[in-house]
Parts: structure tokens; C-alpha cells; sequence
């Protein structure tokens, strides 16, 4: 390698060394002491998660760095407290383990189960603020710092809304955990994880042939052992969200006994998005000290010098599993701008988990201002870059996703070719356009050949 790497220093990182960074997309707040009360009883509440799973999800992306897992991150674009609701978290979880159960059989190898929620639930914005009618307001960033409804009382940064922020990711995490230890995401039974929309859906025959295959090849198995197949009753779920408030991520920054470090428990896999990845900003030096995995979002416009000391920045010892980068080209781009930075990082031999969101990159509106995805754009941009990682003698390990297990109709295209006019029926998103369920299943079988064909 020919760079020197060095450790983080523990005596110059602090878990508020990242005020002392110019700190993008964060909240005005009217008064400081509100906020620091807040805070403060945000600090005194538990963990939303432990360290042992922080580090078992550690060792995971390891081994998809390696090949030997593929990660599968999805969920909502921003949750919002009104969908804390069990049959949205449900079926959220649902299509989840149905494209995960699509992964297993067609890549034959273990499938790394991240949902983008229990925190996703605030969102970066192009503009502070927005005008409407000759009114200018604060823009909406999302449930955990204001309300979408356009008056000065909804858009008003609450610091409360944080409180409310981990009381919801609580409620989600916890019915999450229970789903899946009372056997929800048990293989015997998958018919436990199917939709009302199956028996419509031009993807439910292949879906049910795949699940019949895997309960064969499961009681198969069990009859030549005379006994279960244990681990087939249960999997492994972590939680992941874009750690964009930095207030909230520092009061849940946590000492462990018996550990070394500090690790962030509000999540177990956070992200920086593009929009604060600037190397000496706060979310840079508040993620260099964090124990988590991590991610970190690479747009088009990233060369491969910055994007080397990103990952000097956050992964000083190359440390396997902690690193990942998720490319967010576009299809129009990924072509000419995701090689060098493969190229770069293949020779100075970097441990990085290569992640495709295929969604932000392919954002349009229509004719009309109605914000959408193409899914023939979205398959596009992960086939190339399966095509590309194949010729750099890299590997792509893992897809982010927007999606939800709802029947909205947000994205343009997949099996039912739905077009503008369908938009109208089922547009439900606050922010960004996302996968349905139909959709969600119809790119799983996508990335499931073609990982078989590179």
C-alpha cells in the first residue's frame, strides 16, 4: 500500500469532536436549551441496540467483502411516525425476507439482512428553506425535526421530535425482534411471509416454485440428519439508518464494558450520504471514531483521490468488515465514473464492501413535477455494475434499496408496466419514490441471475 495508515487517536476523538467541523443539513433550533434538555433525556435512554450484534454485523460484511455473503439493505426513503404501524412493519419485513429468500436460492450463499429503518426518519434537503405562494417556510426534514404540513408550527424544528424519533425506532425494533424470534422468518414456512398480491402478481409463480424447491430441499435434508435444520428457523436483522443528525447519533454514543471504543447503539449500521461527505466535515470525524460498521455514499462526480481519503479517513488500519461504499452513479454514468474508482481501489488493496443503490442516481420527474424512478434505469445501473466490478476483478457484494411492502405506485415500469397515469393511483412517499413490493421481488430475481451470469 502506499499510504501510511495510523489508527484512530483515541485521546483527539471525542463523540462531540464533530462540532468543531462545519456540519452540513443539520436543524436550526430557536433555542439552545430546549435542545440540550432533549438531549440530555435522549442520552439517558437505553440502547437501541448492543454491541455484540454491532460486531456480529461486523464480521458479516467481512465476509461479503470476501464473497462469501451478499448484503441486501432496504426499506422506507424516510419512515414517518405514522407508519409505526404493525401491518406496515409486517410487510416491510416481508418483502424483505421474500427478496432475501430469492437471493439465497439463486446466489447460494447467505444473504446479509439490513432494513433502512427503526431511524430513517430524517432526510437531507436541497434547500434550507421553501416558498409557496409568497410564503417562505423551513423546509420538512423529516419526522425526527419537523412536519410536512406548510405552516410555521409544522415546520418549526422541535428538539422533542427526537425523543419521539427513538421511542418510534424502539416500538419498530422491538416488533421486528419479536417477528423474527417467534419464528416469522422460520424457511419451513415461508407461506407465512406471502402478500395479498401474490396470487396476482406475474412474479408469484416463479416465487412459489423457488419456495417449493427450498421446503424440499429443506425436508430432504432433515430426513438424511433425523433431526431440523435449526438455523432454518431463524435469521439475523440489523437495522440501518443515514446518520444525519448529528445531536441525536452523539446522545447515543456509548462506552461498553469489556469493549474497547465507542460505538454508536441507536443503530447497527449507520451511513453518510453525499451530501455531508466532505472529508473535513462532522459527519466525517464523528464516523472515524465509531466502532459500527460504516457506509458512505459515492456519487458520479467523487474521483478516486477523494474517495481514497474518505476511506483513509474511515478505515485507517483497513480493517475488514468495517468499510463500505455505496455507488450511486446513475445509468447514464456508472459506465465512465464507477472503473477508476474500482481501479484504485483494487491496487492499493483496500478492504471495501462494493454496495449499489441504483435508485438515487436515477431520480426524474414527469411532465407533471411528480417525482419517480424508472425501473428499467434502476435494473440497468445494477447489471452494469455487476458488469463493471467483473472486469476491474472486483466484486459488487450488496444492493440498497427504496422500498416498501405496500402496493403503491411510485416508481415507473417493472412487471406491470405501470406508467405516469399509474402514478395518481397509490403515490404515497414524503420524499423520494419507492419500490413496491411487486417491483422489489421482480429486481431480487433480476440481481439473482445476473450475479449467477458474471
Amino acid at each position: 500500500m502506499s499510504r501510511h495508515l495510523k489508527g484512530v487517536d483515541a485521546a483527539s476523538w471525542q463523540p462531540d469532536s464533530w462540532q468543531s467541523r462545519p456540519a452540513l443539513q443539520q436543524p436550526q433550533y430557536a433555542d439552545p436549551a430546549e435542545l440540550e434538555q432533549a438531549l440530555g433525556q435522549l442520552q439517558a435512554l437505553p440502547p437501541l441496540v448492543t454491541s455484540g450484534e454491532v460486531l456480529a454485523l461486523k464480521q458479516m460484511i467481512a465476509e461479503a467483502q470476501e464473497g462469501q455473503r451478499f448484503l441486501l439493505q432496504g426499506g422506507d426513503c424516510a419512515e414517518q411516525f405514522a407508519d409505526c404501524r404493525s401491518e406496515v412493519i409486517t410487510n416491510r419485513l416481508k418483502i424483505l425476507l421474500q427478496m432475501s429468500l430469492v437471493l439465497v436460492h439463486g446466489m447460494q450463499k447467505p444473504v446479509v439482512r439490513v432494513g433502512r429503518f427503526a431511524g430513517q426518519y430524517a432526510k437531507p434537503r436541497s434547500a434550507d428553506v421553501e416558498t409557496r405562494d409568497g410564503i417562505t417556510l423551513p423546509s420538512y426534514r423529516g419526522d425526527s425535526v419537523n412536519r410536512p404540513e406548510f405552516t410555521a408550527a409544522a415546520r418549526r424544528a422541535d428538539p422533542g421530535r427526537l425523543l419521539e424519533a427513538h421511542v418510534h425506532s424502539a416500538l419498530t425494533m422491538n416488533f421486528t425482534r419479536a417477528l423474527v424470534s417467534d419464528g416469522f422468518a422460520d424457511l419451513h414456512h415461508p407461506e407465512y411471509w406471502d402478500l395479498d398480491w401474490m396470487s396476482r402478481s406475474p412474479m408469484g409463480i416463479e416465487y412459489r416454485r423457488m419456495v417449493d424447491e427450498i421446503g424440499q430441499s429443506l425436508r430432504f435434508m432433515e430426513t438424511l440428519m433425523g433431526q431440523s435444520v435449526e438455523n432454518a428457523s431463524r435469521v439475523d436483522f440489523f437495522t440501518s439508518h443515514e446518520a444525519l443528525l448529528l445531536h441525536y447519533e452523539q446522545a447515543q454514543t456509548r462506552q461498553v464494558p469489556r469493549r474497547q471504543g465507542w460505538f454508536n447503539l441507536s443503530t447497527h449500521y449507520p451511513w453518510i450520504g453525499m451530501r455531508t461527505a466532505a472529508l473535513d466535515g462532522a459527519h466525517v470525524e464523528y464516523f472515524r471514531g465509531i466502532r459500527n460498521p460504516v457506509a458512505v455514499k459515492i456519487g458520479a462526480s467523487v474521483d478516486a483521490s477523494t474517495m481514497m481519503r474518505l476511506v483513509d479517513a474511515l478505515n485507517p488500519d483497513n480493517e475488514a468488515g468495517r468499510l463500505t461504499l455505496i455507488t450511486r452513479m446513475g445509468a447514464a454514468k456508472v459506465e465512465q465514473a464507477l472503473p477508476p474508482l474500482l481501479d484504485e481501489a483494487r491496487r492499493e488493496g483496500r478492504k471495501i464492501l462494493w454496495v449499489v443503490d441504483p435508485m438515487h442516481g436515477n431520480t426524474e420527474s414527469t411532465s407533471s413535477g411528480v417525482k419517480t424512478r424508472r425501473f428499467d434505469n434502476i435494473r440497468a445501473e445494477i447489471e452494469r455494475s455487476f458488469e463493471l466490478h467483473r472486469a476491474a476483478g472486483t466484486r459488487l457484494g450488496g444492493v440498497h434499496l427504496e422500498l416498501t411492502g405496500e402496493d403503491v405506485t411510485e416508481c415507473l415500469g417493472g412487471a406491470r408496466d405501470l406508467s405516469e397515469h399509474d402514478l395518481a393511483r397509490a403515490y404515497r412517499s414524503s420524499v423520494d419514490p419507492r419500490l413496491n413490493y411487486e417491483q422489489s421481488l421482480e429486481l431480487a430475481l433480476l440481481i439473482a441471475k445476473k450475479s449467477r451470469e458474471t
